[in-house]
């Protein structure tokens, strides 16, 4: 059985050189296609699918400076946590484990075959990029993720990023200085790294370190961890918001179609109320020289004329009144009574009619007014995309002219020059607390005395 050493160590993170976006000195370009990607996702969309809801439910209640807009920038500019962690693993060296030999190919079997448990077996590490190298001189295993606690009872999100409360919740407790949680959880990955090489006759020889093994490349990658850090942490900052930028592009012309959309249906609704406030017209012109011809009779029947049938010759009041003024009053009672149920009907039906009339006119003004708002909303969709269109063309050509390397260099002065001017504000202003305001007020006079020596030291050299 032969015996290989396990390196494993924390990365710098540089998700560029993980995806290949350039080919560094140490790297085969005729071997890059060897490379296995387990895992490449949007750092930002892995951000809101564990956040989004707990930073809804942490701003129910907040005052509006205090609530959270973004937890992926809140968390990029903050000092406490870093937004993702890298480990890499790797067998062996580059005289026993070899990119390319017969030993190399078992090392790639191994990894592979550790990497795919590697989500399960860590649930609360969210591995997001996972690649593993086969163009280099050793064959290893980057896993980038991102450490997060749920149910979190302490001061702010129920939902936080946070590496040492993620370990713990996986049974790592951390001990002594050098003993940390992070400590204890790669040395236990590296026993089970173990248990996956004895599958495959590779016994874990164990030396205490594995700075010695390193390939050169993670040799002087070690070296300039932060400078490499920092400006490929740009890179893909810049990167994230390009993308972001076309995905807003994509939004607004969606929202467009549906604005689009709407206009439409809210014309179809105006050209139907439209008929039916027609049709209500036509109705109440129809009904219009009814409602005339009752207004008529009613005002002849105030001008007809009583004329009472004769007396006979030698009649009785009683039978004149029986047989002739009864009947007549009784006839002319029953028509007037006919007529005034007549003019009751049609006016409530008039004044239906009336009323549904005023509705309609209602509703079709406010789908007037709604037509009118869809419109102005239209015309600003299509501004923003017209605007992000020219931002995302005007960065494609200056990308184009000056050429990537330049602009992320110019992006990277930028940013440290902004970081400077920022901490030089903040040293300039007074705290207000009184403890905070004596320090400043101490590290104040130290730099005044330091400059005083720095100009009288100055001046004896002049006077030499």
């Amino acid at each position: 059985m032969m015996k290989r050493t396990i390196s494993g160590m924390t990365g710098t993170g540089s998700l560029a050189h993980n995806r290949r976006d350039f080919v560094a000195e140490n790297v085969d370009p005729n071997r890059v296609y060897l490379n296995i990607c387990y895992r490449d996702e949007n750092l930002k969309d892995v951000y809101k699918e564990l956040f989004d809801e707990s930073v809804e439910r942490y701003n129910v209640g907040k005052r509006n400076d205090r609530k959270i807009t973004n937890y992926y920038d809140k968390i990029q500019h903050g000092k406490q946590e870093k937004l993702f962690h890298e480990v890499i693993f790797q067998i062996g060296n580059n005289k026993d484990m070899a990119a390319g030999t017969p030993e190399g190919d078992l090392a790639v079997k191994v990894l592979d075959e550790y990497m795919q448990d590697f989500q399960r077996r860590n649930p609360t590490l969210r591995v997001f990029c996972g690649y593993l190298h086969q163009d280099e001189a050793t064959p290893h295993l980057h896993i980038d993720f991102v450490p997060y606690v749920t149910g979190w009872k302490g001061k702010g999100m129920d939902t936080r990023v946070s590496l040492k409360q993620a370990l713990k919740s996986l049974g790592f407790q951390g001990g002594a200085k050098h003993d940390t949680e992070l400590n204890q959880w790669i040395n236990h990955e590296k026993e089970v790294l173990a248990e996956i090489m004895e599958r495959y006759e590779i016994e874990w020889e164990q030396k205490g370190t594995h700075e010695e093994h390193l390939d050169v490349y993670n040799f002087k990658k070690k070296e300039r961890a932060k400078e490499v850090k920092e400006l490929e942490q740009q890179i893909e900052n810049l990167a994230a918001d390009v993308e972001a930028a076309e995905s807003d592009i994509k939004a607004l012309n969606q929202e467009k179609a549906d604005a689009e959309k709407a206009r439409d249906q809210v014309r179809e609704s105006k050209e139907q109320a439209e008929k039916e406030l027609k049709y209500m017209e036509k109705q109440r012109n129809q009904l219009q020289p009814i409602i005339n011809s009752i207004d008529k009779e009613l005002k002849n029947s105030g001008q007809i004329k009583l004329v009472l049938p004769e007396v006979g010759t030698l009649e009785l009041a009683s039978t004149y009144r029986n047989k002739k003024i009864k009947p007549l009053f009784a006839k002319m009672k029953n028509y007037i009574a006919g007529l005034a149920a007549k003019v009751i009907e049609l006016s409530r039906e008039a004044e239906k009619w009336r009323d549904k009339y005023q509705q309609l006119k209602k509703d079709y003004d406010d789908l007037e007014k709604d037509a009118d708002k869809v419109a102005d909303l239209c015309n600003q969709l299509c501004d923003d995309v017209d605007k992000l269109e020219v931002i995302s063309d005007k960065y494609n050509r200056v990308l184009r002219i000056f050429g990537k390397d330049t602009i992320e260099s110019a992006i990277w002065h930028d940013i440290q020059r902004e970081k400077a001017l920022e901490e030089q504000k903040r040293k300039e202003q007074v705290p207000r607390k009184l403890n905070d305001r004596l320090q400043w007020s101490r590290e104040k006079s130290q730099e005044y005395n330091m400059q005083q020596k720095k100009n009288k030291n100055k001046h004896k050299g002049m006077e030499l």
